[in-house]
């Protein structure tokens, strides 16, 4: 657990850097308005996933497929229903919600696939 966590913490900073280049250079209007918003929401997303696989891995691993799915699916319909509303209720700009979204998507997905197949590996040596 305490890798993990040394690991999220390490991920969130090496996250956050280029969109605070972007802003720091003076085209921090590539970015959503929103953005940090949208960071911390996939953050928290990927916390409560990354999280609720790793227990239920701990406890059987049976269990903890199944609720790799179940929290692959939630994730997945969450980050949906965020952007339908997202767009619905706020003016964006195409070109930079899509870059922003798909940036913080993709790469905490990639954390997250990461931060589970190690984890199983470390389960497998045991």
């Amino acid at each position: 657990m305490n890798r993990f966590i040394f690991s999220l913490l390490i991920f969130i900073a090496l996250l956050a850097i280029p969109p605070v280049l972007v802003i720091y250079t003076g085209h921090g209007q590539l970015l959503d308005p929103r953005f940090w918003a949208m960071f911390v929401f996939f953050i928290i997303i990927t916390v409560i996933v990354c999280l609720s696989v790793i227990i239920a891995q701990n406890n059987d691993s049976k269990t903890g497929v199944q609720v790799f799915m179940g929290a692959t699916t939630i994730k997945l319909l969450a980050c949906m229903f965020f952007a339908l509303f997202y767009v619905k209720f706020y003016p964006v700009k195409p070109i930079s919600f899509i870059c922003s979204f798909f940036y913080l998507y993709l790469l905490n997905t990639a954390f997250e696939i990461r931060t589970l197949l190690s984890n199983l590996r470390d389960q497998n040596k045991k």
